[in-house]
């Protein structure tokens, strides 16, 4: 690329049913100069990311409807035969207070059972948040081959 091009904006999809910490992370990120979409369910984020494919996924865990249905979008992101299978994929989740038994690190990370690139605790705290979602694209980037 040439000096005087713009560095291609990040596009970042939230996947979360809490619309207030969506809205909330979404301003966070964009403050960062990132280009960011919201979708408050598992069903119109798998149609939003056909139609525009994001470079990073932040996704909650559990869905008013289904307990799973983060795990299942970031199964399905995984297997995805459009491409989608090295987007960096960020879990959310409050199952941890909800439910310590299930209680989730960065060790329970797998290919098949939690194929996610990371894992945040909500809340997660703005910093927390910027600061994941740097290391994550830049790791990205790196592995992409240029």
């Amino acid at each position: 690329k040439s000096q005087n091009s713009k560095p291609e904006e990040i596009r970042i999809l939230i996947v979360d049913d809490d619309e207030d910490f969506a809205t909330t992370a979404a301003t966070v990120l964009r403050n960062e100069g990132h280009d960011v979409h919201i979708e408050l369910d598992t069903d119109d984020a798998a149609k939003s990311m056909e139609a525009k494919p994001p470079d990073l996924v932040i996704l909650d865990v559990m869905f008013p409807d289904n307990h799973s249905a983060g795990f299942e979008l970031a199964r399905e992101i995984r297997h995805s035969e459009k491409g989608f299978k090295d987007v960096p994929i960020l879990m959310l989740t409050a199952v941890n207070a909800e439910f310590p038994a299930f209680a989730f690190s960065e060790d329970d990370i797998d290919s098949e059972w939690l194929p996610v690139t990371a894992f945040a605790e909500k809340p997660v705290p703005p910093d927390v948040l910027r600061e994941k979602v740097f290391s994550m694209l830049k790791e990205a980037q790196e592995n992409t081959p240029s």
